[in-house]
């Protein structure tokens, strides 16, 4: 298992490597979240690079994905998991844009840390319009 803190990072990465491209905007989205969310509070913010490296190396094994979503499930209590799916929506949203990797990978991740779907889609609707522009 993981630190709640590092299992919420692996789940922000995982979403902006979900395309195999990770935009500057999307770890720049990481990176902020990490200096100022209060989920963080505890984190030593200088660790996020080995963290992100960490979940990296997870996920370039055989089973990588699974395993990276199934130590995220078993590192964050239950009441943080509306929590990482709020954050990995908004790595989805920093540049932009959802492509279907990304969308998939939110799916599986919802599934995975069982957030109801009407949730789901409140946490969705919220992005959307904090994203929405003129």
């Amino acid at each position: 298992m993981i630190s709640s803190e590092a299992a919420l990072i692996y789940t922000m990465v995982i979403v902006s490597a979900a395309d195999r491209d990770m935009t500057d905007s999307e770890m720049s989205a990481i990176g902020e979240i990490v200096q100022h969310l209060p989920a963080f509070q505890d984190y030593d913010a200088s660790l996020l690079p080995d963290t992100a490296r960490s979940c990296a190396e997870m996920l370039n094994t055989e089973s990588g994905l699974e395993s990276v979503l199934d130590v995220i499930k078993q590192s964050l209590p239950k009441e943080m998991r509306e929590t990482a799916y709020a954050l990995a929506i908004e790595v989805a949203a920093a540049d932009g844009s959802a492509n279907q990797e990304e969308l998939r990978l939110l799916e599986m991740l919802r599934h995975q840390l069982k957030i109801d779907r009407l949730i789901a889609a409140g946490i969705e609707r919220g992005a959307r319009a904090r994203y929405a522009h003129l």
